[in-house]
């Protein structure tokens, strides 16, 4: 690949711009070509790059393929600006699906709909109130059923919260419809299973979004047996191009799939479980995120705790025994100050290189940030989180808490390593928008005007290495991905315009006109064919 203009980060950190790439036969960077450097004499293949923009494959370090492709596919309520949008839609879907048994989907959120409360039964039966329906919200950490959906699980104002979740209820303690964290089993056991072809369509799906947005490699967080499954036929059938870093869903599908140890890579470095990723709390949106204080606007809440401090450190401990890497859920001060108590415990026993991490790292204590650093724990953050949670977080918190809330620059200012996601479909995986969300801590309107906690911005050097570098870093991966050095993988993206040239508005809109994976094209925007 020459003529191009290159960009990557080099071993030291640095920004390192070039104008050619050789690629090797096995699908491996052979050397960078800086301007005045001699080209090949007799190459076996040249393609001319025409000047465009190349990048190394981005890295998404905290995704959910499964949930990406059954989303797609789906009834999709994101973006979805009221109640009564997101109920015309249900209707239409009900219309246009008539044999499906149960009507799933997801992407709600009653932030977005300004409607003072949460949804409920009532407001989804005024849709459709002949077939069950169960709707995912977008944070993943709660579903909201129809008087149908309720009946076929059985559930009643007896029902009682599992110890890891809540029924949302009225003032005479009849549920309303929603079900947060370990209360969604209550209600998703009377759903029909998602077969096996359903998932290779899903997984299909989810794939080709994330190529199209330049995402050549992703953590997969919470991986099920059935997900793992999925991957493999695609791995099978000689179908699965991104690099998945699989964190599995909880011990048991990680002692099931993986059993003693991490999984080698497989189909030629396509694959590997590496962990497992565990739930310290719920979500902010859902008020299950465990705070260390009452929640502002909801001054008889704090949250949930998902284990006990004991049973957080025995789960831990039985994945670290086996030398699996820690991946916990946390986005609660709370929640982030029981992770770092539990890994400074357990340092003590598992040393060397364990790279501990924290999946969100959304509100933390001011006095616990520089803990992270402590014993090399990894925050592994979204920044379009910040921009989509602003007004909520306010509202949540309280403007006199948010110090400490999505801080990225002061986890880089104290040595943490920094990885960044997406957490797609929560949000979009699209890179892009997340280096510019990180850079002005604004959203595509430009709210909130100078930046939600405008000291937490970060360069976009920065930003771009936490997609690539750090991101790579956190999944353990960073001796073949994350760069275009010599004997890392050739996986790259050719862009419409140079991301270091331009405003972060035009960032945003930055389009993948190709990607490719081990030196091999694999995906081309259909309007930028050669």
């Amino acid at each position: 690949m020459d003529n191009v203009n290159g960009y990557t980060i080099d071993s030291s950190g640095q920004l390192d711009h070039f104008t050619g790439l050789l690629i090797d036969r096995q699908g491996k960077v052979a050397k960078l070509l800086h301007e005045g450097d001699a080209r090949p004499q007799r190459p076996d293949f040249r393609l001319d790059g025409q000047h465009k923009t190349l990048l190394p494959g981005l890295f998404d370090a905290h995704g959910h393929i499964s949930d990406l492709g059954l989303q797609a596919l789906s009834l999709d309520l994101t973006g979805t600006t009221s109640l009564a949008d997101a109920q015309s839609k249900l209707a239409a879907y009900s219309q246009r699906n008539t044999k499906t048994a149960w009507i799933r989907g997801g992407g709600w959120n009653q932030e977005l709909w300004k409607l003072g409360r949460y949804p409920t039964a009532a407001d989804l039966d005024a849709a459709v109130r002949d077939r069950p329906v169960l709707l995912e919200r977008v944070d993943g950490h709660a579903v909201l059923a129809n008087s149908a959906a309720m009946a076929a699980a059985g559930i009643s104002a007896k029902t009682p919260n599992p110890t890891d979740g809540r029924i949302e209820r009225d003032a005479k303690g009849n549920p309303t419809g929603l079900f947060i964290d370990g209360a969604r089993r209550l209600i998703e056991r009377a759903a029909p299973p998602i077969l096996p072809r359903e998932r290779d369509e899903a997984f299909a799906k989810a794939q080709d979004i994330l190529l199209s947005d330049g995402v050549t490699a992703t953590c997969d967080m919470t991986t099920t047996v059935e997900d793992w499954e999925a991957m493999r036929r695609a791995g099978d059938l000689g179908r699965l191009q991104i690099r998945v870093v699989s964190y599995a869903k909880g011990l048991e599908p990680l002692l099931a799939i993986a059993g003693s140890g991490p999984t080698p890579w497989l189909y030629g470095g396509h694959l590997r479980m590496v962990g497992v990723k565990f739930f310290a709390d719920g979500a902010l949106g859902s008020r299950g995120a465990w705070l260390k204080a009452p929640y502002a606007d909801a001054p008889g809440q704090r949250g949930t705790p998902f284990h006990g401090d004991t049973e957080l450190k025995n789960l831990m401990s039985r994945a670290a025994m086996d030398d699996f890497q820690i991946a916990v859920h946390a986005i609660g001060d709370a929640a982030n100050a029981q992770v770092l108590d539990a890994i400074e415990e357990l340092s003590g026993t598992y040393k060397g290189d364990r790279r501990w991490r924290i999946e969100h790292a959304q509100i933390v204590d001011p006095k616990d940030l520089p803990r992270f650093a402590k014993y090399g724990t990894i925050a592994s953050m979204q920044p379009t989180h910040a921009t989509s949670d602003h007004v909520m977080a306010v509202a949540r918190l309280g403007p006199g808490r948010l110090v400490g809330a999505y801080a990225w620059k002061t986890m880089l200012d104290e040595h943490v390593p920094l990885a960044f996601g997406s957490d797609y479909p929560v949000e979009s995986p699209n890179p892009f928008p997340g280096m510019a969300d990180a850079v002005t801590r604004q959203d595509d309107h430009g709210d909130p005007p100078g930046g939600f906690t405008p000291d937490q911005r970060i360069t976009l050097q920065q930003a771009f290495a936490a997609f690539t570098t750090g991101a790579a870093y956190a999944a353990k991966a960073e001796d073949r991905l994350g760069t275009l050095e010599p004997g890392h993988m050739a996986d790259f993206i050719l862009l419409d315009r140079d991301p270091f040239q331009v405003d972060p508005q035009a960032l945003r809109g930055t389009k993948v006109l190709e990607t490719w994976i081990g030196g091999q094209r694999a995906w081309v925007r259909k309007d930028s064919q050669r």
